[in-house]
Protein backbone atom coordinates (compact mmCIF):
# COMPACT_ATOMS: atom_id res chain seq x y z
CA UNK A 1 0.00 0.00 0.00
CA UNK A 2 1.20 3.79 -0.46
CA UNK A 3 0.45 6.81 1.20
CA UNK A 4 1.00 9.92 -0.73
CA UNK A 5 0.10 12.93 1.54
CA UNK A 6 1.80 15.50 -0.87
CA UNK A 7 2.06 15.37 -4.42
CA UNK A 8 4.54 17.26 -6.44
CA UNK A 9 8.80 16.95 -6.82
CA UNK A 10 11.30 17.95 -8.93
CA UNK A 11 14.85 16.67 -9.44
CA UNK A 12 18.02 16.29 -6.64
CA UNK A 13 20.46 14.44 -8.52
CA UNK A 14 21.33 12.48 -11.48
CA UNK A 15 19.04 9.65 -10.84
CA UNK A 16 15.57 11.72 -11.34
CA UNK A 17 16.78 12.35 -15.32
CA UNK A 18 14.57 10.05 -16.14
CA UNK A 19 12.14 9.84 -13.33
CA UNK A 20 9.31 7.08 -14.26
CA UNK A 21 6.71 9.58 -12.33
CA UNK A 22 7.88 13.06 -13.30
CA UNK A 23 10.49 12.90 -15.98
CA UNK A 24 10.17 14.36 -19.60
CA UNK A 25 7.81 11.13 -20.93
CA UNK A 26 5.83 10.74 -17.83
CA UNK A 27 2.05 11.91 -18.00
CA UNK A 28 3.05 14.08 -14.70
CA UNK A 29 6.28 15.66 -16.48
CA UNK A 30 6.09 19.72 -15.08
CA UNK A 31 4.12 19.16 -12.15
CA UNK A 32 6.77 20.35 -9.79
CA UNK A 33 4.31 22.15 -7.06
CA UNK A 34 4.20 20.50 -4.11
CA UNK A 35 0.91 19.89 -2.78
CA UNK A 36 -0.96 18.62 0.05
CA UNK A 37 -3.17 15.28 -1.31
CA UNK A 38 -7.00 14.33 -0.61
CA UNK A 39 -5.32 11.15 1.39
CA UNK A 40 -3.28 13.56 3.76
CA UNK A 41 -4.69 12.40 6.82
CA UNK A 42 -5.62 8.70 5.53
CA UNK A 43 -3.70 6.36 7.83
CA UNK A 44 -6.05 7.68 10.84
CA UNK A 45 -9.39 8.21 8.74
CA UNK A 46 -12.24 6.04 10.49
CA UNK A 47 -15.77 4.34 9.57
CA UNK A 48 -18.76 4.94 10.88
CA UNK A 49 -17.55 2.67 13.84
CA UNK A 50 -14.72 4.63 14.77
CA UNK A 51 -12.44 1.79 13.30
CA UNK A 52 -9.42 2.83 11.23
CA UNK A 53 -9.97 2.31 7.66
CA UNK A 54 -6.57 0.65 7.31
CA UNK A 55 -6.35 -2.10 9.78
CA UNK A 56 -3.07 -2.73 11.56
CA UNK A 57 -0.19 -5.24 10.49
CA UNK A 58 0.35 -2.78 7.31
CA UNK A 59 3.46 -1.98 5.15
CA UNK A 60 2.71 1.84 4.09
CA UNK A 61 5.30 2.91 1.72
CA UNK A 62 5.08 6.73 2.17
CA UNK A 63 5.94 9.43 -0.39
CA UNK A 64 7.29 6.76 -2.80
CA UNK A 65 5.92 9.31 -5.82
CA UNK A 66 7.39 12.60 -4.51
CA UNK A 67 9.80 12.97 -1.50
CA UNK A 68 9.03 13.27 2.55
CA UNK A 69 11.76 15.64 2.83
CA UNK A 70 10.79 18.13 0.07
CA UNK A 71 10.96 21.81 1.86
CA UNK A 72 7.89 22.94 0.73
CA UNK A 73 6.55 20.03 2.70
CA UNK A 74 8.42 21.52 6.12
CA UNK A 75 5.19 22.89 7.02
CA UNK A 76 3.29 19.78 7.43
CA UNK A 77 5.74 17.04 8.29
CA UNK A 78 4.69 17.44 11.76
CA UNK A 79 1.18 16.23 10.87
CA UNK A 80 2.65 13.45 9.33
CA UNK A 81 4.91 12.75 11.81
CA UNK A 82 1.94 12.78 14.85
CA UNK A 83 -0.25 10.25 12.06
CA UNK A 84 2.72 7.96 12.11
CA UNK A 85 3.14 7.90 15.52
CA UNK A 86 -0.43 7.21 16.09
CA UNK A 87 -0.51 4.56 13.96
CA UNK A 88 1.90 1.68 15.59
CA UNK A 89 0.56 -0.38 14.41
CA UNK A 90 1.27 0.24 10.60
CA UNK A 91 4.87 -0.19 8.99
CA UNK A 92 5.86 3.01 7.79
CA UNK A 93 8.39 2.71 4.36
CA UNK A 94 10.17 6.30 3.75
CA UNK A 95 12.38 6.65 0.77
CA UNK A 96 14.43 9.79 -0.02
CA UNK A 97 16.83 10.89 -1.89
CA UNK A 98 16.85 14.24 0.07
CA UNK A 99 18.50 12.85 3.39
CA UNK A 100 20.83 15.60 4.19
CA UNK A 101 17.00 17.35 5.26
CA UNK A 102 16.44 14.51 7.85
CA UNK A 103 16.93 16.40 11.04
CA UNK A 104 14.35 18.96 9.77
CA UNK A 105 10.89 19.00 11.40
CA UNK A 106 11.77 15.42 13.56
CA UNK A 107 8.99 14.83 16.19
CA UNK A 108 10.28 16.50 19.70
CA UNK A 109 9.89 12.75 20.64
CA UNK A 110 11.86 11.08 18.20
CA UNK A 111 14.88 9.81 20.30
CA UNK A 112 16.55 7.32 18.80
CA UNK A 113 13.84 7.25 16.03
CA UNK A 114 9.74 5.07 16.05
CA UNK A 115 9.95 1.67 15.73
CA UNK A 116 7.75 1.35 13.19
CA UNK A 117 8.95 3.96 10.72
CA UNK A 118 12.01 2.47 8.25
CA UNK A 119 14.05 5.08 6.52
CA UNK A 120 15.10 4.20 3.21
CA UNK A 121 18.01 6.43 1.20
CA UNK A 122 18.21 6.25 -2.48
CA UNK A 123 21.77 6.63 -3.94
CA UNK A 124 22.56 6.02 -7.86
CA UNK A 125 25.56 6.26 -8.21
CA UNK A 126 29.43 5.95 -6.01
CA UNK A 127 29.14 10.29 -5.56
CA UNK A 128 25.62 10.08 -4.09
CA UNK A 129 26.55 7.04 -1.91
CA UNK A 130 29.70 8.58 -0.54
CA UNK A 131 27.50 11.89 -0.15
CA UNK A 132 24.29 10.42 1.37
CA UNK A 133 25.44 7.39 3.20
CA UNK A 134 27.48 9.08 5.95
CA UNK A 135 25.30 11.60 6.48
CA UNK A 136 22.43 8.41 6.65
CA UNK A 137 24.03 6.62 9.38
CA UNK A 138 24.88 9.63 11.32
CA UNK A 139 21.79 10.65 12.52
CA UNK A 140 19.09 8.74 14.79
CA UNK A 141 17.52 5.99 12.98
CA UNK A 142 16.56 2.68 14.13
CA UNK A 143 15.29 0.94 11.09
CA UNK A 144 17.43 2.17 7.67
CA UNK A 145 17.85 0.55 4.27
CA UNK A 146 19.78 1.51 0.68
CA UNK A 147 17.78 1.79 -2.45
CA UNK A 148 20.07 1.79 -5.32
CA UNK A 149 17.97 2.82 -7.65
CA UNK A 150 18.43 3.35 -10.33
CA UNK A 151 21.40 1.56 -10.36
CA UNK A 152 23.65 3.74 -13.24
CA UNK A 153 27.34 2.18 -12.24
CA UNK A 154 29.39 -0.02 -10.12
CA UNK A 155 29.04 0.94 -6.44
CA UNK A 156 31.06 0.22 -3.18
CA UNK A 157 28.58 0.15 -0.40
CA UNK A 158 30.75 -1.86 1.74
CA UNK A 159 32.22 1.19 4.37
CA UNK A 160 28.03 1.99 5.69
CA UNK A 161 26.38 -1.56 5.29
CA UNK A 162 27.03 -2.03 9.08
CA UNK A 163 24.47 -0.07 9.97
CA UNK A 164 22.23 -0.86 7.40
CA UNK A 165 19.29 -3.72 7.47
CA UNK A 166 18.17 -4.20 3.69
CA UNK A 167 19.92 -3.25 0.60
CA UNK A 168 16.99 -2.91 -2.35
CA UNK A 169 18.72 -2.76 -5.95
CA UNK A 170 16.83 -1.87 -9.82
CA UNK A 171 17.93 -0.27 -12.71
CA UNK A 172 16.53 2.57 -14.40
CA UNK A 173 12.89 2.71 -16.59
CA UNK A 174 11.58 4.67 -19.30
CA UNK A 175 12.11 5.52 -22.93
CA UNK A 176 15.87 6.84 -22.45
CA UNK A 177 16.90 4.97 -19.39
CA UNK A 178 20.44 3.84 -18.64
CA UNK A 179 21.92 0.83 -19.16
CA UNK A 180 22.21 -1.34 -15.67
CA UNK A 181 25.03 -4.05 -16.15
CA UNK A 182 24.09 -7.10 -14.01
CA UNK A 183 27.99 -7.48 -12.83
CA UNK A 184 27.18 -4.54 -11.05
CA UNK A 185 24.08 -5.75 -9.58
CA UNK A 186 25.81 -8.73 -8.42
CA UNK A 187 29.13 -6.90 -7.20
CA UNK A 188 26.58 -5.25 -4.83
CA UNK A 189 24.92 -8.84 -3.68
CA UNK A 190 28.39 -10.21 -2.85
CA UNK A 191 28.75 -6.91 -0.25
CA UNK A 192 25.75 -7.88 1.25
CA UNK A 193 26.28 -11.46 1.92
CA UNK A 194 29.98 -10.26 3.50
CA UNK A 195 27.61 -7.90 5.29
CA UNK A 196 24.92 -10.57 6.59
CA UNK A 197 22.07 -8.31 5.49
CA UNK A 198 19.24 -9.28 2.93
CA UNK A 199 19.35 -8.38 -0.43
CA UNK A 200 16.34 -7.50 -2.88
CA UNK A 201 16.71 -7.51 -6.64
CA UNK A 202 13.58 -5.54 -7.84
CA UNK A 203 13.68 -5.06 -11.42
CA UNK A 204 16.30 -5.29 -14.47
CA UNK A 205 15.80 -1.97 -15.74
CA UNK A 206 14.19 -0.83 -19.07
CA UNK A 207 18.00 -1.48 -20.62
CA UNK A 208 19.25 -4.57 -19.17
CA UNK A 209 23.32 -6.35 -19.81
CA UNK A 210 24.44 -9.06 -18.88
CA UNK A 211 27.26 -11.27 -20.40
CA UNK A 212 27.98 -7.94 -22.65
CA UNK A 213 24.55 -8.15 -24.45
CA UNK A 214 22.43 -5.16 -24.01
CA UNK A 215 18.56 -6.10 -24.04
CA UNK A 216 15.54 -3.65 -24.16
CA UNK A 217 13.01 -5.13 -21.41
CA UNK A 218 9.47 -4.59 -21.00
CA UNK A 219 8.45 -2.30 -18.06
CA UNK A 220 5.80 -5.17 -17.10
CA UNK A 221 8.54 -7.57 -17.33
CA UNK A 222 11.29 -6.02 -15.49
CA UNK A 223 10.52 -7.14 -11.87
CA UNK A 224 9.58 -10.68 -13.18
CA UNK A 225 12.88 -11.13 -14.69
CA UNK A 226 14.44 -9.94 -11.72
CA UNK A 227 12.77 -12.57 -9.88
CA UNK A 228 13.62 -15.18 -12.69
CA UNK A 229 17.07 -14.91 -12.05
CA UNK A 230 16.60 -15.70 -7.77
CA UNK A 231 19.71 -13.86 -6.27
CA UNK A 232 17.81 -12.01 -3.93
CA UNK A 233 18.26 -12.95 -0.40
CA UNK A 234 15.79 -12.26 1.89
CA UNK A 235 15.69 -14.81 4.76
CA UNK A 236 11.83 -14.98 4.99
CA UNK A 237 12.22 -11.04 5.72
CA UNK A 238 8.96 -9.35 4.53
CA UNK A 239 9.38 -6.47 1.96
CA UNK A 240 7.04 -3.86 0.16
Amino acid sequence: MNWEPWTGCYPASDGCANCYFYGPHAKRYGQNTIQKTDKFDWPIRKNAKGEYNIKGDKILATCFATDFFLPEADEWRADAWAMIKERRDIDFLILTKRIDRFPVSLPSDWGNGYDNVNIGCTVENQETTDYRLPLFLSYPIKRRYVAASPLLGPIDLTPYLGGMEHVTVSGETGRDARVCDYDWVLDIREQCVAAGITFWYKGTGSLFRRDGITQKINPYKQGGIAKELDISILNGKKLF
